[in-house]
C-alpha cells in the first residue's frame, strides 16, 4: 500500500468522524433547547419545588413519629421500642459448613412506624387539599358583577311604543 493511499484512507475516516461529531452535537443542541423549554415552564418548576418541600416534610413527619409518638406508645404497651420488633428467621444449616452470617429478620416494627408516617402524611395532605378546595369554592361563590342589560333593538322599541299606544286607548 502506498503512502498516499494510506493518507487518503485516514483523511476519509477523519472526515467521517467530523460528520458524525457534527450530527451528534446538532442532535444534542436540539435536545438541550427542548430541555430548557421544558425546565423553564412554570409547571416543571412548581413540581420541583413541591418534590423538595415534600421530601423535607416527610423527614419532619418521620421525626415526629419516631421521636414523639412512638416512644409513648411503646411505653404504654410495656416499654417496647417499635424499631426492635422483629421476627428472626431460623438460620440456614448446611451439613459440614458453619454459617456465620447475621440471621434474616422480618422487621414488622419498622413497618408499623412507616405505616404511621404514611397515615400522618396522608392526613396532612388531605387537610391541605381540603383547605385549598375551600378557598377555591369561596372564590367561585363570589357573585360576578351583573352584566348591564343589553340595549333593546329598534324592533323591540317599536313594539313597546305600539303596546303603550294600545294601553292608552
Amino acid at each position: 500500500m502506498r503512502i498516499y493511499e494510506l493518507f487518503l484512507k485516514v483523511l476519509y475516516f477523519c472526515s467521517r468522524i467530523a460528520i458524525y461529531t457534527f450530527q451528534f452535537f446538532n442532535i444534542m443542541g436540539k435536545f438541550i433547547e427542548e430541555f430548557k423549554a421544558f425546565a423553564v415552564k412554570g409547571n416543571a418548576v412548581d413540581m420541583a419545588v413541591g418534590v423538595i418541600i415534600g421530601g423535607a416534610f416527610g423527614k419532619i413527619v418521620s421525626s415526629i413519629v419516631d421521636d414523639l409518638i412512638m416512644p409513648p406508645i411503646g411505653w404504654l404497651i410495656g416499654g417496647v421500642n417499635f424499631s426492635d420488633l422483629k421476627v428472626e428467621l431460623p438460620k440456614l444449616v448446611v451439613e459440614g459448613v458453619e454459617v456465620t452470617t447475621a440471621p434474616a429478620t422480618i422487621n414488622y416494627g419498622n413497618f408499623i412506624q412507616t405505616l404511621l408516617d404514611f397515615t400522618i402524611i396522608a392526613f396532612c395532605v388531605f387537610m391541605l387539599v381540603k383547605g385549598i378546595n375551600k378557598l377555591k369554592k369561596k372564590e367561585e361563590e363570589k357573585p360576578a358583577a351583573p352584566a348591564p342589560a343589553p340595549e333593546p333593538s329598534a324592533e323591540e322599541k317599536l313594539l313597546a311604543e305600539i303596546r303603550d299606544l294600545l294601553k292608552n286607548k
